[in-house]
């Protein structure tokens, strides 16, 4: 299953399917998984379109705008077992198959291209306490990381700690520099805004600002992005960097916070920053 479709749901969500390479035959039922569905009718409307019968669903985490539309896109195939993945700590809707850090979850599609693929489960706690990832291994490898790192940015803390959010992030930041990043959200124009704040100097980010600005003025999707542009560029990813690591002294004077003495505190100095920016 190497091509990946978004479909876009509510303000500025991103709903993740992996098809086969090859085009639909309207004659013959091809497979197809999805991504956190927080929303059944634009991913219902899309798979009848074109002939698509869900082969698994991934939830990344319980939020609602990630596993709403589970129980609407099973109702629609009840002649079918879809098996739905989800976080072994979370409460997901439908969860048939709890999953855990190491876990490997094998599919076998039907369709045209039927070869099985596999995906690692990857715990990645911060945004909420039970959050996982799911990882592709390829060349390059794809990443499907929910709300935990964005394109130049990271999730906020709703139920998870500063600490296993900075782990998870330092977690993902070590999978190899080619693997694309397909995270849950439209949010990277204003993340590179904010990244700018902290390094205002990074050429890197400069050149990425630019493009975004120009994609997103087209009507143009920003995601995926690849991990070795997101190390450059994404501030979250860079607080062992002299320059973040300033930036977030600077802010915490100002904001009356302590004073950052390592890259984890760095971090939540940012997310701080980021918080009320």
């Amino acid at each position: 299953m190497n091509n990946v479709i978004a479909i876009t749901a509510f303000q500025d969500n991103y709903i993740w399917m992996l098809t086969s390479e090859k085009a639909p035959d309207k004659n013959s039922e091809q497979s197809v998984i999805i991504i956190d569905p927080g929303d059944a009718r634009p991913v219902l409307e899309y798979l009848h379109s074109h002939h698509l019968i869900p082969a698994a669903i991934f939830i990344t985490h319980q939020c609602y705008d990630h596993v709403g539309g589970i129980k609407a896109i099973l109702d629609q195939y009840t002649q079918y077992t879809i098996p739905v993945y989800g976080p072994a700590t979370e409460i997901v809707p439908c969860m048939t198959h709890p999953v855990k850090q190491g876990d490997i979850i094998t599919i076998n599609p039907t369709g045209p291209n039927n070869e099985e693929c596999h995906f690692q489960v990857l715990d990645v706690p911060g945004h909420t306490a039970g959050h996982v990832a799911y990882f592709q291994q390829g060349a390059p490898g794809r990443l499907f990381c929910g709300d935990t790192l964005f394109a130049a940015g990271c999730g906020r803390l709703h139920t998870g700690l500063y600490s296993e959010m900075f782990h998870s992030l330092q977690k993902i930041a070590a999978l190899p520099d080619d693997t694309l990043i397909y995270c849950a959200h439209e949010y990277t124009l204003a993340n590179l805004k904010f990244a700018c704040q902290l390094e205002p100097d990074n050429s890197d980010l400069q050149t990425r600002m630019a493009k975004t600005t120009q994609m997103r003025k087209l009507g143009q999707i920003t995601i995926p992005s690849q991990l070795s542009e997101e190390k450059k560029t994404n501030p979250f990813l860079r607080c062992n960097t002299p320059a973040v690591t300033a930036a977030a002294k600077r802010y915490a004077e100002v904001a009356g916070l302590p004073q950052p003495s390592d890259a984890t505190s760095v971090f939540r100095t940012v997310r701080d920053w980021k918080d009320r920016f």
